[in-house]
């Protein structure tokens, strides 16, 4: 028998749930605005729903039948139903308020049940939910063949492919790092993450502002907002300071990009790139306070992103990191540190994410020390970070060049600095 203050809590959270998703419904709905009779429930009636949730399962444990639950989950959708049917004949047709409903009665009784946590969880996600249905709709309206395409093949190689390859190497080193497992693990996660960000964007829409854009544009490529915003800056210079930021942004994105690819693939390799990449990443991040503040603009972005996943550049990804993988087990096994460092920096140049993966896994296995794996990883990312400023400098306008070069050996100056700390 539970005691009354329990029980006082379960019914509680199951009242809140339902008072939170009914708050959501009311508002979506026009609010105090609207006509009583405009939608099936509004705060009142959701909150009385999580409460019948919780009425049902606590008198199935006390009947010790199910029977009773059930019963009361028809009476309950016999009434959603009803409700639905007369919105219906008035040409009102939708469930996504009858679905929160079930939803709403659901978490009362995981309530009551004692699952406290995910019934605070599903309220909230489901709150959370209804209440992006304009980004939702923007995000299913700008979708196109070849994006369904991408996670549709996202989907394959994620759920199907991965699980199939063997998890081990058969060739003799520097060969023995290439494990197809664990490569195409890598191209999952890489792939994973710019998609997420490509998403954010679809969702966000690009033209809500030349930060965000940079920001969330750091998650898909970094290259790409430096090339778009540096050409801009030729057209538009008054904006150069704008851009600059976005610019920033996008850099400082990829800093703490890395450090979550490190993190995830080995994380007491973590302890150790953190001062450097982390250093490079908060100054960069200073500076675009100090370019917000000083230079405010609605000015809308205008950056086209392609679809960062499909087959064909996961496949040229898996290749590339597998070559970083052999060419820097060569390079540290034939020519020594020298060699692996060299291979960080001209890796680097090319892609920030398979050199940083790849010196993770290769320490992680015990190839390479984690010191060594970790100046290789700090090399190789100011490595990319002197490309793509030398990209701004020499595409950019002559307004968008001082900005960022203040910003480029602010970065490169602290991380390699930070770099003998280590």
């Amino acid at each position: 028998m539970l005691e009354n203050s329990d029980l006082f809590l379960r019914f509680g959270v199951a009242l809140a749930i339902g008072f939170l998703i009914g708050i959501q419904r009311e508002f979506a709905h026009g609010g105090s605005s609207r006509d009583e009779h405009d939608i099936v429930a509004g705060e009142r009636t959701f909150a009385l729903f999580g409460l019948a949730g919780a009425l049902a399962a606590m008198m199935a444990e006390e009947l010790n039948s199910a029977v009773a639950f059930i019963g009361v989950l028809l009476v309950l959708g016999a009434l959603v139903t009803a409700a639905y049917m007369v919105d219906a004949r008035k040409g009102q047709v939708g469930l996504t308020t009858e679905v929160a409903i079930v939803i709403a009665i659901a978490t009362g009784a995981l309530s009551y049940w004692g699952y406290l946590t995910l019934a605070v969880a599903i309220g909230i996600a489901t709150t959370v939910l209804l209440s992006l249905k304009l980004e939702t709709d923007r995000f299913a309206r700008s979708l196109t063949r070849e994006d369904i395409s991408a996670v549709l093949q996202l989907a394959v190689i994620s759920a199907i492919v991965l699980p199939v390859l063997p998890n081990e190497s058969f060739l003799p080193p520097p060969f023995d790092v290439l494990n197809p497992f664990k490569i195409w693990l890598m191209v999952v996660f890489i792939s994973g993450i710019s998609f997420l960000g490509y998403v954010a964007i679809k969702v966000i829409g690009p033209e809500q502002g030349i930060g965000i854009t940079g920001f969330l544009g750091g998650l898909v490529s970094s290259t790409a907002v430096t090339l778009s915003f540096s050409e801009r800056s030729n057209r538009e210079p008054d904006l150069s300071k704008p851009f600059a930021l976005a610019i920033t942004i996008a850099w400082t994105v990829m800093f703490a990009r890395v450090l979550v690819e490190v993190g995830v693939v080995y994380q007491p390799l973590l302890k150790l790139v953190w001062l450097p990449i982390g250093a490079s990443g908060l100054v960069g991040l200073l500076y675009c306070l100090y370019l917000f503040f000083s230079h405010r603009t609605a000015e809308k972005a205008d950056v086209a992103f392609s679809n960062p996943f499909d087959l064909a550049s996961a496949i040229k990804f898996g290749l590339l990191y597998g070559l970083v993988l052999l060419i820097s087990r060569a390079a540290q096994m034939y020519l020594g540190d020298t060699g692996l460092y060299l291979s960080s920096i001209l890796s680097g140049v090319a892609d920030v994410d398979a050199i940083t993966l790849s010196m993770a896994e290769l320490s992680k296995t015990g190839v390479i020390e984690m010191p060594k794996a970790a100046l290789a990883i700090i090399l190789a990312t100011m490595s990319n970070t002197a490309v793509k400023g030398g990209i701004a400098l020499s595409m950019g306008g002559k307004a968008l060049r001082k900005p960022l070069l203040f910003a480029l050996l602010l970065m490169l100056t602290v991380g390699i600095g930070t770099a003998f700390l280590i």
